[in-house]
């Protein structure tokens, strides 16, 4: 299962900044994951204040 940034983003920055592995990569205008480097750990998603962080088995879902 790979987590996925949604269109819920508010772009606040606080995933990115919880990330242990540098895996949210910062864009001018939205946030994304790095799935090849993403440990699944989850901390990303506990931390949104949105819940636009969701876990899924792939994009397609």
């Amino acid at each position: 299962m790979a987590y996925y940034i949604t269109e819920n983003c508010i772009i606040c920055g606080t995933c990115w900044e919880i990330c242990p592995t540098d895996s949210i990569e910062e864009y001018e205008w939205y946030y994304s994951i790095n799935q090849e480097t993403c440990v699944e750990c989850g901390a990303c998603a506990r931390v949104c204040p949105n819940a636009a962080i969701i876990k899924k088995k792939n994009r397609k879902e």
